[in-house]
C-alpha cells in the first residue's frame, strides 16, 4: 500500500472544483456545495465486484478468510462477501487497493491480474471520482476443476 493518499487527481468539473471537495457559497455551482465523503468500505464493495467480474478469477480472499468469511455468511446480517479478500485505503482524492484472488487453473495469471487492475480502477475511478494510485493482487490459490467436484461430493454425505 502507499502510504501517502492525499496528492492531487480527484476528477474536476469544469469550474476547477473538486467534485468531492467543493466550495461554499452562493458563488459556487450547485454541485460544488459542498463535501462528499466516501467510506472505505464501498470503496471495497466496487473493488470486489469489479475484480469478480473477470473471467478466471474463482474467489476473493487468502484460505482462513475465505473460511471465516464462509462461517460469517452463515450468521444472519454477517455479510462481508463482497469485500472478502479486498482491503483498501481511502484518502480526500486518492485510493489503493490491495486483493487477495484465487484464479482457475489453466489461465493466465499475469493477463488476469492485468484484467483485474484495468476493470477495478475503471469501476473506483467512475464511480467515486477517486484517483486510484495502485491495485496490488497477490494470488493466493488456484482452483482445480475437480475441488468443486469433492466438495459436492462430501457435502452430500453430510445432512
Amino acid at each position: 500500500m502507499t502510504e501517502n493518499i492525499t496528492s492531487v487527481g480527484a476528477s474536476r468539473s469544469e469550474s476547477g472544483v473538486s467534485a468531492l471537495k467543493g466550495r461554499t457559497g452562493a458563488g459556487a455551482p450547485a454541485e460544488a456545495r459542498g463535501k462528499t465523503t466516501i467510506a472505505d468500505t464501498v470503496v471495497a464493495k466496487i473493488a470486489g465486484m469489479a475484480a469478480r467480474e473477470i473471467p478466471g478469477i474463482h474467489s476473493l480472499g487468502a484460505g482462513m478468510a475465505r473460511a471465516f468469511g464462509a462461517m460469517r455468511e452463515r450468521v444472519p446480517g454477517g455479510g462481508g462477501a463482497v469485500t472478502r479478500g479486498v482491503k483498501v485505503e481511502v484518502g480526500e482524492r486518492q485510493a489503493a487497493v490491495d486483493l487477495d484472488v484465487v484464479v482457475e487453473y489453466g489461465v493466465a495469471i499475469v493477463d488476469v491480474a492485468g484484467a483485474v487492475r484495468t476493470n477495478v480502477i475503471s469501476a473506483v475511478e467512475r464511480m467515486t471520482g477517486l484517483e486510484v494510485v495502485e491495485v496490488n493482487i497477490t494470488v493466493d490459490d488456484v482452483h482445480l476443476p475437480d475441488e468443486e467436484e469433492e466438495a459436492e461430493t462430501d457435502e452430500g454425505r453430510v445432512r
